[in-house]
């Protein structure tokens, strides 16, 4: 193979295809770039065999050819290389990197070693603009675990129903719903795992350009411009979260969601000085108060608020609360309380396409 390429353009999609790559296998082979000529193009693979990506680039293809090429070392190699023309030549599983007065020699592997990603039979596709797809992954897979011994809770759930997508993500603690409007005709229901979609998440960009999303029966694939995403479904039931988030209440709050977050950020500086990360919300009238202590101090906090209801005094850990309000890209929230030991339910106000659930600490009365 010989291939003169861009130094700039082969850093960007060796960082893409990366992130396909687990820092933990125990196969050699899968620490490596699949570097390939196809159709006079240039094709990158990075896979861990749960998680795959190919990325094409266009470039001067002198001679067809492929390799298998250690994945950190190649990528540090470029990443200092200047930006000008690199021209690689490869030959028995040697590769040879030219770029200005630079010349590395690597030994590599052949390309039939490396495990193929899977062809796509019996699919179904579906569009969704980038930018929703991008910010919809921001709003849900944060909650989900990290815990393996429930791995069906690792991923999100993407379901459609009557051109309605919903994402789902849980961990036992929190919910974090978000529905988009899609264009389908099938309804389905998929488990991708969560770092699938952090993994894709940085590559996608804030453009409206539309995402196609592959569905197989044990695949889905993302194809966003020359770069494609393979990933494998989680197997397992889901828990029905629609059996979780209740629509009656006793107390609504209406207020403003940066200075809520601000306050809990500043409460939440003692609070984690405690294992439970613990805050007291105690909803009076016109007001919320915040409040935290530990063994080094305490600290009051106070906001105005629109209550309709009763009071409630309830507490939470301030990581989970915090994490669904910072996902919120709006001025305003409702939460939304049934007593102090049912979960509280947060919603931006004027929208119910994304719903926020966390569950409450169980505290007795006098610790408030």
């Amino acid at each position: 193979m010989r291939i003169q390429i861009e130094q700039n353009q082969l850093m960007k999609h060796v960082n893409i295809v990366q992130k396909g790559i687990s820092s933990k296998t125990t196969l050699p082979i899968l620490d490596g770039i699949l570097i390939e000529t196809v159709d006079g193009r240039i094709k990158l693979t990075g896979t861990d065999l749960e998680l795959g990506i190919e990325s094409y680039i266009d470039g001067n293809v002198l001679e067809e050819g492929s390799i298998v090429i250690n994945s950190r070392i190649f990528g540090d190699i470029v990443r200092k290389l200047p930006n000008e023309t690199i021209d690689i030549v490869t030959k028995e599983n040697k590769m040879n990197i030219l770029c200005r007065t630079s010349e590395f020699n690597l030994i590599g592997n052949p390309a039939l070693e490396y495990p193929e990603l899977p062809t796509l039979i019996d699919q179904y596709s579906i569009k969704i603009p980038m930018d929703l797809f991008k910010s919809t992954i921001r709003q849900t897979v944060f909650a989900t675990t990290q815990d393996e011994t429930r791995p069906i809770l690792t991923g999100v759930l993407f379901e459609i129903i009557d051109d309605k997508a919903s994402f789902v993500a849980l961990d036992g603690y929190r919910l974090a719903l978000k529905t988009i409007k899609v264009n389908s005709s099938e309804d389905f229901k998929v488990v991708v795992p969560g770092k699938t979609l952090i993994e894709l998440n940085k590559i996608l960009e804030d453009e409206e350009d539309d995402i196609d999303v592959v569905l197989t029966p044990s695949h889905i694939v993302f194809k966003l411009g020359d770069t494609v995403v393979y990933s494998r479904l989680l197997e397992g039931q889901f828990l029905n979260y629609r059996d979780i988030i209740r629509e009656e209440h006793n107390t609504r709050v209406k207020l403003n969601r940066k200075e809520f977050q601000n306050s809990l950020e500043r409460a939440s500086l003692l609070a984690k000085e405690e294992k439970a990360n613990l805050v007291k919300l105690n909803i009076l009238e016109d007001k919320l108060i915040i409040k935290s202590n530990s063994e080094i101090g305490n600290v009051h906090e106070e906001l105005p608020i629109e209550k309709t209801g009763e009071d409630v005094q309830i507490a939470f850990n301030s990581r989970y609360i915090l994490d669904g309000i910072k996902a919120m890209d709006v001025e305003e929230i409702d939460l939304f309380f049934m007593g102090s030991l049912n979960p509280c339910i947060i919603r931006p106000c004027e929208s119910d396409n994304y719903t926020y659930l966390v569950l409450p600490v169980r505290l007795a009365r006098d610790d408030y």
